[in-house]
């Protein structure tokens, strides 16, 4: 069929004109997307929500009303906050009879208990692994940070953070940040945690934060020295950093008679493990906090609930299936709020004592372990507590969890492992150790 209008559609005025229209038609385009994305932006910067589906552990909230637009904000949801809060707690600590879990471990403890996605599907270790790099959890929420179209990444001149309320906190946050990228086969490859050699994976440049790597030298007499040096300046050059090497025998030695004089002393372990509950103790009002919000939360589902049933009973209402999808969404709402909160007052009980008798026997086993065991025993031991270990030229930084100490202390109560050959690094900060 041809358009009485166009003619005869063979002539080359014609197909200009096509050419000329849809040029036309691509900047109309064009222009519309960046004033959309212009007024999706300012609409950001002004705190309001742009109409995605809000993340896990969020909902969304009426802010203000501007004609007929309706303005949103994020509302932090305190029912699937605390499973938020559970999958890092997973992450960083296990789940109390085991020890920290990985992604795909995570995936199958939750789908195994009956947590479900909104849409009431199970998890997947992508979900799971984007929820644990989200920075929204700590209140930075990004917006405008990859194309849609493209998914290339945008400059960081494009991206607005808009402030919402947190769910981690960010030393938790950042703990799980470093123990992702420190699991990463990417980032770090499997030898690294199961070879021969202490302290790989856990030595960094504290200049570059580049990993200490293990050299060989011959001299002239044939003798082999062994040294940790910067990966960055041995494989990129000095540019990359100045970089700094040391005794591989010197180093070890070092940070095992440092922790075996300081950390694995009695006196020191009970120093850290009372540190560690006035911080709890700190955050006791926050968990109060969340405690009141979900009881209200399920104190207003089993009132809905009631209010309905009270209209069936009266012969107000026929008990229709509108009625009946709304009273089990009603339901399913109270059973999740009572779930959460009966999570979050597990973490509220009384703060945990340990019998000083007790850190004087996990510090005299743990240095006689220590000591005699073979190195990738060792190994298995210094990346259950520590994070990481800053080599300067003058001095070395051990950091490591506080958390991990204390469960470390309580499993030797009971003579329960908590470190293993497969012992993955846990960060935080010991503070100085």
């Amino acid at each position: 069929m041809v358009a009485i209008t166009w003619g005869d559609e063979t002539e080359p005025v014609h197909a200009m004109m096509r050419k000329v229209i849809a040029l036309f038609d691509e900047y109309q385009s064009k222009e519309n997307a960046k004033h959309v994305i212009r007024s999706m932006k300012e609409n950001a910067r002004q705190g309001f929500w742009n109409g995605a589906t809000p993340p896990l552990g969020y909902r969304l909230i009426e802010a203000e009303k501007r004609g007929a637009k309706i303005k949103k904000k994020l509302e932090v949801d305190p029912v699937e906050a605390e499973t938020v809060r559970l999958m890092f707690k997973l992450y960083l600590l296990g789940d109390g009879s085991s020890g920290a879990l990985g992604v795909k471990e995570i995936v199958k403890w939750l789908n195994a208990r009956g947590y479900r996605t909104r849409r009431g599907k199970s998890f997947g270790v992508g979900q799971i692994h984007r929820l644990l790099t989200n920075t929204v959890y700590i209140g930075r929420w990004k917006f405008n940070q990859a194309s849609s179209k493209t998914g290339e990444r945008k400059a960081e001149t494009e991206v607005v953070e808009i402030p919402v309320p947190a769910i981690i906190e960010r030393d938790a946050f950042e703990q799980v940040s470093s123990q992702l990228h420190a699991r990463s086969p990417k980032g770090q490859p499997p030898r690294v945690t199961t070879g021969p050699i202490l302290l790989t994976g856990l030595a960094v440049c504290a200049t570059c934060r580049g990993g200490m790597t293990l050299r060989t030298g011959t001299s002239k007499s044939g003798r082999v020295y062994r040294y940790y040096t910067c990966s960055s300046c041995a494989t990129k050059g000095k540019t990359a950093c100045t970089g700094r090497s040391i005794s591989m025998e010197r180093l070890d030695t070092l940070v095992t008679e440092h922790l075996l004089e300081r950390l694995f002393r009695p006196e020191r372990v009970t120093v850290i493990l009372q540190s560690l509950s006035a911080r709890r103790a700190e955050q006791a009002a926050a968990v109060n906090a969340r405690i009141s919000a979900l009881h209200r939360e399920m104190i207003d589902a089993d009132d809905k609930l009631k209010r309905l049933y009270r209209l069936v009973e009266d012969g107000l209402t026929d008990l229709d299936e509108v009625l009946k999808e709304r009273l089990n969404t009603l339901k399913a709402d109270r059973d999740r709020a009572k779930a959460a909160l009966e999570r979050a007052e597990e973490h509220s009980g009384s703060q945990t004592q340990i019998d000083p008798a007790l850190i004087e026997r996990f510090g005299r086993t743990i240095r006689e372990n220590f000591s005699s065991g073979s190195v990738p025993f060792r190994k298995a031991y210094l990346r259950s507590l520590i994070d990481v270990i800053e080599v300067d030229d003058h001095q070395i930084r051990i950091k490591g969890n506080k958390e991990l100490l204390e469960k470390a202390v309580l499993a030797s109560q009971n003579a329960q492992p908590w470190c293993s050959q497969a012992s993955t690094i846990v960060a935080g900060a010991l503070g100085g150790i």
